[in-house]
């Protein structure tokens, strides 16, 4: 091997690594699935309102009653130290006393109190809320993430550099993939902290690699111009990566890439969104979504208080608070909450009834019976509640709504026909919308809320 050939070959490698993850992938990870290509035209009445998602994944569980459904009347063993609850900017609806910022912004989101799958597992319970489908079936079905990067992702005309569906920062688990749509719909999962001096993008923002080394690097490689004759070859699989290698370096040093420099937003509204992992995720995501990225997930994990809870709930809720509330704020002030869809909740709620006993100690457990979620823009009308649970936050006892609901609802606000299929590997005829339980017809949608 020659050393021109030696450089050539570690150069490449150098452009692999960043491309490993969603262009590399756009590339070589097969055709479109022809079963979506061959679908009507999807034609809602009325057209499609919301164009993104923001799914904030509270990952882990929260407890419903110390977050969007508070019980202040119940007995202590129920609401230990929250005995109060806030009231809101809408008359009637009352949160948690650690979330102000969230009670002022009540009449931008809707609250569903009853939401309810009977899982009692964090990943059953999650490939539930993701997915809308019962696990255990012999089909590994996609996330709702996956679903939108199919109809609104790169085969529906979707032109940006960036993933039409990112993660961040790390993702939750097979439930989030792509399930049977395969590698071309997976997310794409920032990794590093967003509240860290340099926000460290898998493949986008190298640690100690500054943006003078990547421009260096991009020039040798124009000299030994190899992917640029490899291209002329005719060969359509080289010619797709000559165009990963413009890609790559445009996220990495173009204006798709300086989505990730936080450093461009204010001092000011980085403080109000918080300077921590979730608040400047918050933050990110609304940048996303602004460059039209379909639909972007935060993994806000910390939520399975099996022990500690009340201490650890008098640390996230504040940050929760402040993150999510200036989230809202902010898209509303820019024009986007319109067509943007932010839900929030996690796979289950956590037990009412607190338990003192060791080795608990203070800990709430697993509860799918009935657990909040909340959902605002794009659509979904604010100042809403949908639901409710008694008196204990034990029961549904009005309105019980399956996660499958509120999936078909985000499906139709986004424009996705409630007949269109999914592409599947053995060519089973698979509905995009939830169904029922016999498969007969899609579930119904939540439409006291749109």
């Amino acid at each position: 091997m020659s050393r021109r050939d030696a450089i050539r070959l570690g150069l490449l490698g150098s452009v692999g690594a960043m491309l490993g993850g969603p262009l590399l992938s756009r590339a070589f990870a097969g055709p479109a699935a022809p079963a979506a290509a061959a679908l009507p035209a999807l034609a809602p009445k009325p057209g499609p309102r919301a164009k993104s998602v923001i799914q904030i994944w509270l990952w882990g569980g929260p407890c419903h009653l110390d977050t969007f459904d508070p019980k202040p009347d119940a007995p202590a063993d129920y609401t230990g130290p929250f005995r109060s609850a806030l009231a809101t900017n809408v008359d009637g609806i009352r949160i948690n006393e650690l979330m102000p910022e969230l009670a002022k912004q009540a009449d931008k989101y809707a609250l569903i109190r009853s939401m309810s799958h009977g899982v009692f597992a964090h990943e059953t319970a999650a490939y539930t809320v993701q997915t809308g489908r019962a696990s255990g079936g012999r089909d590994v079905f996609p996330g709702v993430g996956a679903v939108v990067s199919l109809f609104k992702g790169y085969d529906a005309g979707y032109k940006g550099l960036l993933p039409p569906y990112i993660v961040l920062t790390e993702l939750q688990g097979r439930f989030s993939e792509a399930g049977f749509l395969g590698a071309r719909y997976k997310p794409f999962a920032t990794g590093g902290d967003p509240a860290a001096s340099r926000f460290l993008v898998e493949g986008v923002v190298a640690q100690g690699v500054t943006d003078e080394h990547q421009r260096a690097r991009r020039e040798l490689l124009h000299k030994l111009n190899t992917l640029e004759r490899a291209s002329r070859s005719g060969d359509p699989r080289l010619a797709a990566l000559a165009q990963c290698e413009t890609d790559a370096y445009e996220m990495i040093l173009g204006d798709a890439g300086k989505v990730f420099d936080l450093a461009q937003e204010s001092d000011k509204l980085r403080d109000q969104y918080g300077r921590n992992t979730f608040g400047q995720s918050c933050l990110m995501a609304r940048r996303l979504v602004e460059r039209g990225v379909p639909y972007v997930t935060i993994n806000y994990k910390g939520w399975d208080t099996h022990k500690q809870h009340f201490p650890i709930m008098r640390r996230k809720l504040p940050e929760l608070d402040k993150g999510l509330a200036t989230l809202l704020a902010d898209l509303a002030q820019r024009g986007l909450l319109d067509s943007t869809i932010v839900w929030t909740g996690g796979e289950f709620g956590r037990t009412p009834k607190v338990m003192w006993e060791a080795p608990w100690n203070g800990g709430r457990g697993h509860y799918g019976t009935v657990f909040s979620t909340l959902v605002a823009g794009g659509g979904f009308k604010g100042g809403r509640v949908l639901g409710a649970s008694d008196a204990r936050g034990e029961t549904v006892a009005d309105h019980p709504v399956h996660p499958s609901e509120l999936i078909g609802s985000v499906y139709e606000l986004l424009g996705i026909d409630g007949d269109a299929r999914l592409p599947h590997p053995e060519g089973t005829d698979v509905r995009a919308m939830p169904t029922t339980a016999d498969g007969s017809r899609p579930v119904s949608r939540l439409a006291e809320l749109m």
